[in-house]
């Protein structure tokens, strides 16, 4: 089983955290101007990065953070394994294997909920009567993954299309 580390993205084009470099062993953090500040750790291992007094003359601060306190990026507990996996699925190697591999019902319970078939929201009214619709819904969404695949039914059996 493959899990996928969610990039830390920045909001409205700001720094994330992805753009700053933590160092776990030496517990500091460095920002894209090149300023350093300690972690300061926690009782269950976590940690905060400060960078208060280096923001406020900081010519990057307009895309670092509003905040009037400066620019905080908070340390996983598990930061180190964080980035080894990170790394990890940066590889050409990782990616394609989790292309592979991945699970493909996550894609297509949010199209059926997001989509036009409508899944969020009943139609009916009576929990009988809601569990059939969406029952329905769900087959036609399997029917229009079987058309997509090619799989045909001929001769008393079913038949996937030649790859």
């Amino acid at each position: 089983m493959k899990a996928k580390v969610a990039p830390a993205r920045g909001r409205d084009g700001r720094f994330g955290k992805d753009d700053f470099v933590v160092d776990v062993e030496t517990a500091t953090v460095t920002c894209p101007a090149g300023q350093t500040a300690l972690v300061r750790t926690v009782k269950d291992g976590s940690g905060r990065a400060d960078f208060a007094p280096h923001c406020s003359s900081c010519p990057l601060a307009k895309r670092c953070t509003t905040a009037t306190g400066g620019r905080t990026v908070t340390i996983h507990r598990r930061e180190d394994l964080l980035q080894a996996h990170k790394a990890a699925q940066a590889t050409p190697e990782w990616q394609a294997d989790y292309t592979g591999t991945r699970p493909k019902v996550e894609r297509t319970i949010a199209h059926f909920v997001r989509r036009a078939w409508g899944g969020r929201k009943a139609r009916v009214r009576g929990m009988t009567r809601i569990s059939t619709d969406a029952d329905t819904r769900a087959a036609a969404v399997n029917w229009a993954r079987l058309a997509t695949l090619g799989v045909t039914y001929t001769g008393g059996a079913w038949a996937a299309a030649p790859p």
